[in-house]
């Protein structure tokens, strides 16, 4: 491409690709992707996005289409690889001039710089970090600013390679330009505070943009730079003076106004100052150990005390408390129990640590973190009155919970209470007895106090299982408050019913429960919202507990199912809904069919809350999970349900709707349940299987879903299904067996013999493709026991209920494998019993023996001549299940099923389902539970002896291992 020429017309294209009509767009794009590989073409770009007077839209996609060409084309070994003299021509081109006057083209600039130094330098572009160290230097503004930002991008690229040979380049560079990255943030630093000092604000904020990149950079080069960093003077010296610079920060910042560009990017630049440290430690721990005193020091006096009044903010505070927990929790600075194993490095950082965390300083800790931090403050209270779900959703855990400063009070709470219990465990105790009885409602104060101190036992519940008497506890001081109904006292209630939630899995005794149940019942009926939220959750944590009782439980069953349903209805906010949903599916799991009499109301709900969050998949797959347990509760009576539940399967797992991805595990799973517990199949049920084929092509993590669907329609109506589906499923099966795991192969075929179960000559006609490669598997002696167990179970059924088929199958693979059929059959009986112990399955073995002795009476040669491979099954099949009768002292089989027996499930077991019968059902019918192997092997033995007289059956029996006749006669006594 040539430049002059090329120019003029990749410009006019580009200025087309940025136009509003599409009729200008997609033919420019079309344009530009074929450029993309054209020699020259990149060369042309970087004219053009260096070319301050053209469109600044223009220049912006040209950056965009140079990064992106560096990502397909700069390698060596890609397709269409840039030539060494145009990347050469282009490295010289990008670091000419550092003068972009647009911010955004300038940091697309310096990423694309990165993305090529990433890829080229040192080797292919030794120059590129001189010069830049070289431009950071001039007096010139604009171009300082940008050789920094440069700078910067190439630090941060250079440091995320990860191979030992590049990480061992980045600290070569490191230990070369360190002591300049550190003279330069210096001299920012300074000139920026000599402007504050000055009140020159413009250039302070000036000086602040190249003090904050420059930090950048060495917290690039500190921790990534460097394999023993502690070694190095330089980076130490960096470390150390960290804690005096954040303090003449924090002090600038004291009169500074907020919500301004210049306050924003001074709290950017302590925050950046808090990273470093955290970073340091988290990477070289040991190499911390000199910065530990320090680091709490400064913590804890700028968030305990009233040294950080008038200059700390809320998220400088979440760091110093991070920096706190990740000295205590440290890993590396825990001793072993045995102090003599642990390393001089690890005891000295405990030592550091001891001498810090004295009681003095741990009570104050803990008490200002109760005192102060986990009040309730003005902002959430007056958020509690006006958007009260708002408030409950910020509580567990909304989008910002994880960088705000309650959870982080929190946790540091929990690690610090965890870490130094035998000390702060009576500080605890004693902020508890001083506030023993009711508290006025008139007193604010007091009441938020209370909430603090309830908060802290609640996280402390496992620390203070030993110390507190909650039982007691909860009866004399608690259930009193619960029933406190002032509106002031609304805190205090919901404090206090979180709190049983936090101790009910600890230590509360089973026979509490009923007047938990009753409290529950009570403030489920609360005037306030946020109360019967948090209720619903303990009710949830309650009914999740290991000593749930349902005969405690059922009494109070329909009052609190209504309430929550009541509950459910009245919440606007997705969130909210998505949670009582989950605390009603609890309760119905665990009560399973209890539940029936009281979910009509629940029932008529779903079908608009599922029309309402069409735009909420997060809401429909908690609606998805109700309806599962909701099933599972119902029973057959599910089958009232269609009209909604399976148009919303059929959405949930249809693959060419969006809203699958979202949904299509849960969706799976309720239309595997739907089936479970269906009475009988119906038209739409049968129809929704249309979905199936797209799922089995994914070869996706839910394929075993998939095949317990498959399954669950051939236990329901084997005809139907198979008549409609199972051409379609066959050949889905044949290309998955090709290309799918062991495990997924074994699942494939355990469709297929649960199809020969049910309805053998059906089955072997639909499955008819499957089959011969069963058989080649068998003869083949397949390598893996799993499989070849499979193949062995699947023509087990073929050869003992099917036998005509066996036949024609024998005739098919004769031909295919240009064998007698006769020499065929010989090979897989003898392949059958060498492999016999790849079966581990009872049923399974008694099939194989059933199976084979099917093959009996015969004259035929070749199943003579494996008569005693036979007869060894056989008596291996009666090994297996014959057991004696303690009444009788005679051997029966154990795996026969008379007459259908429905013990009636224990509390702690699910009663059976629909499927669960009808598998009992086919049981009855299976050879394998209705056949008893004693009397078919006698019989068949008879038979032999029949078509062959005495004398030649009683030569075929000398085939056989005496022992094993032996053991054959002990089997076949009083026949």
């Amino acid at each position: 491409m040539d430049l002059n020429s090329a120019s003029t017309v990749v410009l006019q294209v580009l200025t087309q690709a940025t136009s509003q009509d599409t009729a200008l767009l997609k033919p420019a794009e079309e344009q530009l992707k074929q450029w993309e590989t054209q020699p020259g073409f990149y060369s042309v770009l970087l004219n053009i996005f260096t070319n301050h007077d053209l469109d600044v839209n223009v220049r912006w996609l040209a950056v965009l289409y140079f990064k992106n060409g560096i990502d397909r084309y700069w390698r060596r070994v890609a397709p269409h690889a840039l030539s060494e003299e145009e990347k050469s021509t282009l490295r010289a081109g990008l670091i000419t001039n550092f003068n972009e006057p647009i911010n955004q083209i300038a940091t697309q600039i310096a990423v694309l710089i990165a993305k090529v130094a990433r890829l080229d330098c040192p080797r292919q572009w030794p120059e590129l970090i001189p010069i830049l160290i070289e431009s950071v230097k001039v007096q010139d503004d604009l171009r300082q600013h940008r050789a920094l930002l440069t700078f910067y991008h190439v630090t941060k690229t250079l440091a995320s390679k990860r191979l030992a040979a590049d990480r061992k380049l980045f600290s070569d560079l490191a230990s070369g330009i360190y002591n300049f990255a550190c003279s330069l943030w210096n001299h920012h630093t300074d000139t920026f505070l000599h402007h504050v000092s000055s009140g020159n604000e413009a250039a302070a904020l000036n000086s602040l943009e190249r003090t904050l990149l420059s930090l950048k950079v060495l917290r690039k080069l500190t921790v990534n730079g460097f394999v023993e960093p502690h070694r190095n003077m330089e980076v130490m010296g960096f470390l150390h003076g960290i804690f005096d610079r954040l303090k003449q920060f924090l002090e600038c910042s004291r009169n500074v106004d907020t919500d301004t560009v210049f306050r924003d990017k001074l709290e950017k630049t302590i925050i950046l100052f808090t990273k470093v440290l955290l970073d340091f430690l988290d990477q070289h721990p040991f190499s911390f150990t000199p910065l530990i005193q320090r680091s709490l020091e400064f913590s804890v006096s700028y968030v305990f005390t009233e040294v950080g009044e008038g200059v700390t903010f809320e998220r400088f505070i979440v760091q110093c408390m991070n920096l706190i927990k990740m000295i205590v929790k440290n890993y590396a600075y825990k001793p072993s129990k045995n102090f003599e194993d642990s390393s001089p490095e690890t005891l000295e950082a405990h030592k550091i640590k001891m001498a810090f965390f004295t009681y003095p300083t741990l009570t104050e800790i803990c008490r200002r973190l109760v005192s102060h931090y986990f009040l309730l403050t003005e902002e959430e209270l007056t958020m509690w009155e006006e958007d009260p779900e708002g408030f409950t959703v910020e509580e567990t855990g909304g989008d910002s919970w994880k960088y705000s400063l309650r959870p982080c009070t929190e946790v540091l709470f929990i690690d610090i209470f965890h870490e130094y219990n035998q000390t702060l465990t009576p500080v605890l105790l004693e902020m508890m007895q001083r506030l023993q009885g009711p508290t006025n409602v008139e007193d604010m104060n007091a009441l938020l106090i209370k909430d603090a101190v309830y908060n802290a036992v609640g996280l402390a519940a496992f620390e203070l299982f030993d110390s507190v008497d909650f039982d007691q506890w909860f009866k004399n001081q608690l259930l009193p408050e619960l029933q406190v109904t002032h509106n002031r006292y609304k805190p205090l209630r919901r404090r206090v019913i979180w709190l049983i939630g936090q101790w009910v899995s600890v230590k509360f005794k089973s026979d509490l429960r009923p007047m938990l149940y009753e409290a529950i019942c009570n403030l489920l009926q609360d005037q306030d919202l946020v109360v019967r939220i948090e209720t619903a959750t303990t009710l949830k944590l309650t009914v999740d507990d290991f000593e749930f009782r349902t005969d405690q439980f059922l009494p109070y069953l329909e009052t609190m199912f209504t309430l929550l349903f009541q509950l459910l209805q009245q919440v606007t906010e997705c969130d909210t809904k998505m949670h009582v949903l989950h605390v009603l599916s609890c309760v119905i799991e665990r009560v399973n069919m209890q539940i029936r009499p009281y979910v009509g109301c629940l029932v008529q709900y779903l079908p608009l809350l599922w029309k309402q969050s069409e735009e909420h998949n997060m809401l429909r797959c908690a609606i998805l999970t109700t309806l599962i347990h909701l099933v599972q509760g119902l029973g057959a009576d599910s089958k009232n349900l269609y009209p909604f539940l399976l148009p919303v399967i059929q959405l949930s797992t249809d693959v060419s709707q969006p809203p699958h991805v979202y949904l299509l595990e849960d969706g799976l799973e309720l239309w595997l349940v739907t089936l479970e517990n269906s009475p009988c199949i119906t038209p739409e049920l049968l129809r929704i299987f249309q979905n199936m084929p797209p799922l089995l092509e994914q070869s996706s993590e839910n394929l075993r879903t998939c095949f317990k669907i498959i399954n669950g329609y051939i236990f329901l109506s084997s005809t139907e299904f198979l008549q409609t589906y199972a051409a379609g499923l066959c050949q889905s099966f044949c290309e998955l067996l090709s290309d799918i795991t062991t495990e997924g192969q074994v699942q494939v075929l355990k469709v297929v013999e649960n199809a020969l179960k049910v309805n053998p000559v059906l089955g072997s006609q639909m499955f008819q493709p499957i089959l011969p490669c069963v058989f080649r598997g068998i003869i083949e002696g397949e390598r893996y026991p799993v499989v070849m167990s499979t193949y062995l179970g699947v023509m087990g059924r073929v050869l003992l209920q099917n036998t005509s088929f066996f036949s024609s199958l024998l005739t098919v693979m004769a031909h295919k494998c240009n064998q007698e059929m006769d020499q065929l059959l010989g090979n897989m009986i003898e392949m059958w019993v060498d492999r016999m112990d790849n079966i581990t399955q009872p049923e399974r073995r008694k099939l194989s023996a059933l199976a084979l002795l099917s093959l009996l009476p015969s004259d035929n040669s070749v199943i003579q001549d494996k008569f005693c491979g036979i007869i060894n099954i056989a008596v291996e099949g009666l090994h297996d299940v014959m057991t004696e009768d303690p009444e009788t002292g005679t051997h029966k089989d154990c795996m026969l099923m008379s007459h259908l027996e429905e013990p009636k499930a224990t509390e702690d077991e699910e009663p059976p389902t629909e499927q669960d019968k009808r598998k009992k059902m086919l049981a009855l019918k299976d050879p394998v539970h209705s056949v008893s192997l004693q009397q078919f092997t006698y019989e068949k033995l008879k038979a032999q002896q029949e078509l062959l007289g005495e004398q030649g059956f009683q030569s075929l029996m000398e085939t056989v291992d005496t022992e094993i006749v032996t053991q054959l006669q002990e089997f076949l006594q009083g026949f």
